[in-house]
């Protein structure tokens, strides 16, 4: 299959969806385009922040992507094109799409409550709590692994087969450019807040500083090995989570929309121009180097098809900022199908390689690999391969920045919910309620236990993260479907999702859980593997808890 008939495909099956599956959602559950949302009845500056719908959009989008549907194609095709291309296009319509627009629903319509909020609300306070303890060892498990990827986009220096280490100008120019981005998104966070410009005039100001930050960083590369940018990027998290929203959040995700759009944009240009072969098999086999299609091709490729993070961003800050409901099919839907696009563009990448041609062209990580390819189609039309894989590279290190301080921000509001309640008086708390509860201890307990385990390296952590990854979308799953039933409304349609993923990421963890401890028995574990092990257990007995709770409750007669 040529590149070309693979992205075609892409375009009419994702394309379709929305204006059929997804309007027909949004039809079935009802929407009030004239209730007052959480965002205007809950306005704090803080949190519950009106957004325009391609600010929410940016920000949705910029979050759900994160590094996943890069690295998560091109790890699985070693079970060959036809089952991951049928996994990210019905994963991500009748899975992904359906839960993030569900649980982004659910949200908006009780006072844009994290999901945490919706299970005590219809299942009840003990799911809550587990939920929300689930939720917060998740939180550790994504800071961690996207913190490790962007200290590796970032790390200035590579040492050869011989030991000799040389600068890498393409990841100091990335450095460089997302620094700037950071300080250019406080100025245009103060512009869109207090200037209150014509929407298009903020898009003029947003691509200006967009172009200047990557001049500059193209010309004033930061060189800095990979553990200094472990601080640095763990310091920025702290401050980034606890800032408002509009300080930060909403303009940085505003900014780095236009840049991944421009570059979805790009590659799809790139693959019509360079009509590229398809150099992997249809199909290799269910068990290719001891790795197993089921349950590993599910839960490798999460974002693109299906993610449990999704829901915590949908629910978590990007239902606090929605300004009228009839935004949330595009926010929520509209984003989710946006970022299938961008993981059949990165099977098509990894496709268009000849076995060991990618590593013989010293691209050896996932982001490498999608980088070169698109440099490669977009060099037919005669722009420089060096300027394209090094803009190709800024752009996968902004998808997964972004992701990094809205799921801090998540598993901070996690944790600090665990501890409250609605009969808890905040004006006369114990002294140990007031500690636990408060943002900055709540951040810094979540960021020195992700430190601990970034140091193990995100190759490590990614299993343990798909596996928790895809639980949670069970999860996210049985809360929504509760919602609907309790609140009359068809739920239906999540029911099939739901089940399978629960025979996935039960498997999976499993599976995790007899590897780690059979590395136990036989060399003991280091800091790094103990915290993964323990994680995995936890995680497994809370999600099991937590589901059981609420197919109960599913099963349960409607009064």
């Amino acid at each position: 299959m040529s590149g070309i008939l693979m992205m075609v495909i892409a375009i009419a099956v994702l394309g379709g969806a929305y204006l059929l599956y997804g309007r027909y959602l949004q039809k079935k559950w009802g929407i009030d385009p004239k209730a007052k949302t959480p965002a205007y009845e809950l306005e704090d500056g803080v949190d519950y922040v009106p957004a325009d719908t391609n600010v929410v959009f940016g920000h949705q989008f910029a979050s759900i992507a994160g590094a996943g549907p890069i690295n998560g194609p091109i790890q699985a095709a070693i079970f060959g094109w036809l089952p991951v291309l049928l996994w990210i296009l019905i994963g991500g319509v009748f899975f992904g799409a359906v839960q993030d627009f569900a649980a982004m629903y659910a949200s908006v319509k009780n006072k844009g409550r994290t999901i945490g909020y919706i299970i005590e609300e219809y299942i009840g306070k003990l799911g809550k709590k587990l939920f929300l303890l689930f939720c917060w060892l998740f939180c550790i498990l994504v800071v961690a692994a996207f913190a490790d990827v962007v200290a590796g986009t970032f790390n200035g220096f590579a040492a050869d087969e011989s030991g000799v280490i040389s600068k890498v100008a393409a990841n100091g120019s990335v450095a460089t450019t997302s620094m700037l981005f950071i300080l250019e998104a406080v100025v245009l966070g103060i512009i869109l807040k207090y200037a209150k410009l014509n929407k298009w005039i903020n898009t003029v100001i947003a691509i200006f500083i967009l172009v200047a930050a990557v001049t500059l960083g193209l010309h004033f590369p930061i060189y800095l090995s990979r553990e200094v940018w472990h601080v640095i990027i763990f310091a920025y998290i702290l401050i980034a989570c606890v800032v408002p929203v509009w300080a930060l959040l909403q303009p940085r995700d505003y900014l780095n929309s236009y840049l991944l759009i421009f570059m979805i944009a790009g590659a799809v240009i790139g693959v019509f121009a360079a009509n590229p072969s398809c150099n992997l098999k249809a199909f290799t086999g269910f068990n290719v180097d001891g790795q197993y299609l089921f349950p590993i091709l599910f839960v490798t490729i999460a974002c693109g098809a299906v993610s449990g993070f999704h829901s915590l961003v949908s629910s978590g800050t990007a239902s606090k900022q929605i300004k009228n409901e009839k935004n949330m099919l595009p926010v929520s839907f509209g984003a989710m199908l946006m970022e299938s696009m961008l993981a059949v563009i990165a099977l098509i990448a990894v496709a268009s390689f000849a076995q060991g041609e990618a590593a013989a062209q010293g691209l050896t990580t996932q982001p490498q690999i999608f980088a070169g390819a698109i440099a490669n189609f977009l060099s037919v039309i005669g722009l420089p391969h060096s300027l394209v894989f090094t803009l190709i590279n800024l752009a996968v290190s902004a998808f997964a920045l972004t992701s990094l301080d809205s799921v801090a921000r998540v598993g901070r509001l996690s944790f600090q919910e665990f501890f409250m309640d609605d009969d808890v008086d905040e004006d006369n708390m114990s002294i140990f309620l007031k500690i636990v509860t408060n943002k900055y201890f709540a951040t810094i307990l979540t960021l020195v236990l992700s430190y601990l385990l970034a140091k193990v390296g995100y190759a490590e952590i990614w299993p343990l993260f798909g596996s928790a990854n895809q639980l949670l979308s069970v999860l996210a799953l049985v809360a929504c479907a509760v919602f609907l039933k309790k609140t009359k409304r068809q739920g239906a349609m999540l029911w099939i999702p739901m089940v399978f993923m629960m025979a996935v990421t039960f498997s999976a963890l499993g599976m995790t859980i007899v590897k780690l401890s059979k590395a136990f028995m036989a060399t003991g574990l280091s800091l790094g593997n103990t915290l993964q092990l323990v994680f995995a257990v936890l995680l497994l007995i809370l999600g099991v808890i937590v589901a059981v709770q609420g197919i109960k409750k599913l099963m349960e007669k409607s009064k």
